[in-house]
């Protein structure tokens, strides 16, 4: 068995002729598993022949995706046959390397220590601390392939593969298992996070309602207590607070100007959805600042901050809750 001649031969044919559209079943993922296999072997005291069947089956193991993208394990072991004939490996070799190359198949069937240390490698990642770097290449090459449309539909496949998932190997279960684990927990938050910004994806009436009632507090916070006492909220509310003290440009324009930046922030890195709630939050702020006549509730300092953070404070939360931002440095947060 020639493999190191094998070797060089298919990582050509993969450099070379591999679609560019494959971002994560490339040539560097074929590395990796090789990489891997050969260390869970080391471990496993897997070595000779046994381990040259095992290095030859991660080598070829995804080689078809040259040709085809779904049902590729098949399709690799008739690669692995054609070629291999021509390093001097047997029938009953290739037989036996094709095995190894099928067990691979989600969900996946290894029937022998051999391919279990496959099957191990060829998940080696989720474990890993490059996970993330992984799973998003992954993500990239199905969304171009449309097999996966949306992110969220993704980070709830992931989790239930990840849950799902068990090594199979001692070697593997002792260094990666926790590893798995933690990165469950990550993508599990992230999920979690997204909902807590985003709320629903439809722009419910109860969010309107949420969104109308929050922005009505806020101007009620600004105009009541805080502004004519000059006092100064954080973030782009506090920032449009000091433009307008110091330069005497109407409040509602300035804080509806300053957050533009910010609502393209969020369209880019949270969704439309949240982005399109935010402006129309901004903005309605914006006119009640402009055209609602508040009173002066209070001019005692103490009483100011109490009650102007406290009406403030309300109001983000409600706007929160309808998805969307009220003061566009929760974003950053």
């Amino acid at each position: 068995m020639r493999f190191e001649d094998a070797r060089i031969f298919l990582f050509n044919k993969l450099e070379n002729e591999l679609p560019p559209d494959l971002i994560y079943h490339n040539i560097h993922h074929t590395r990796e598993v090789l990489a891997a296999a050969e260390e869970l072997a080391a471990l496993e005291d897997i070595s000779g022949d046994e381990l040259l069947f095992i290095k030859t089956a991660a080598l070829f193991h995804d080689s078809r995706y040259l040709v085809v993208y779904e049902g590729h394990e098949d399709a690799s072991c008739e690669l692995a046959t054609s070629i291999l004939t021509d390093f001097d490996y047997s029938d009953e070799e290739i037989r036996n390397i094709c095995g190894l190359i099928k067990a691979t198949q989600l969900p996946q069937t290894p029937l022998n220590k051999n391919a279990r240390i496959l099957c191990d490698a060829d998940l080696y990642y989720l474990g890993k601390n490059d996970y993330r770097e992984n799973a998003e290449n992954l993500f990239l090459e199905m969304q171009k392939r449309g097999i996966i449309k949306h992110r969220t539909e993704w980070t709830e496949r992931q989790i239930k593969f990840l849950e799902d998932h068990e090594y199979f190997t001692a070697s593997a279960i002792e260094r990666l298992t926790a590893g798995q684990h933690q990165n469950l927990m990550s993508v599990k938050s992230e999920l979690q996070s997204a909902h807590s910004v985003t709320g629903h994806k439809k722009f419910y009436f109860s969010d309107l309602f949420l969104i109308i009632i929050g922005v009505i507090m806020a101007a009620f916070a600004l105009k009541a207590f805080l502004v004519p006492n000059n006092f100064f909220d954080g973030g782009i509310t506090g920032i449009s607070l000091l433009i307008h003290v110091i330069y005497h440009f109407n409040l509602g324009y300035v804080i509806v100007i300053a957050n533009l930046p910010f609502i393209l922030m969020g369209l880019f890195t949270i969704n439309q959805h949240f982005a399109w709630k935010t402006l129309l939050c901004i903005v309605l702020l914006g006119i009640c600042l402009i055209y609602l006549p508040y009173p002066v509730i209070t001019n005692d300092k103490l009483l100011v901050s109490i009650f102007g953070g406290f009406f403030l404070g309300i109001a983000i939360g409600l706007t929160m809750r309808a998805g969307c931002a009220v003061d566009g440095i929760e974003v950053l947060a």
